[in-house]
């Protein structure tokens, strides 16, 4: 996922349908510095990671 859309999603008040490891998550912060994005599982919201980006696919 490109930078510029991972903000848009993290900033949108819309859930868009992202996923990680084929996982439905929740992007809740994007750092643009490392191409980094704070995310959850939307079955497991205290299991919060830092993930690379290019690991993010919008469906």
């Amino acid at each position: 996922m490109n930078l510029q859309r991972a903000q848009e999603i993290a900033t949108s008040p819309v859930l868009a349908d992202v996923l990680y490891n084929g996982t439905p998550i929740y992007i809740q912060h994007v750092d643009e510095n490392k191409g980094t994005a704070r995310i959850y599982s939307l079955d497991e919201p205290e299991n919060e990671q830092e993930v690379a980006l290019a690991n993010l696919i919008e469906q």
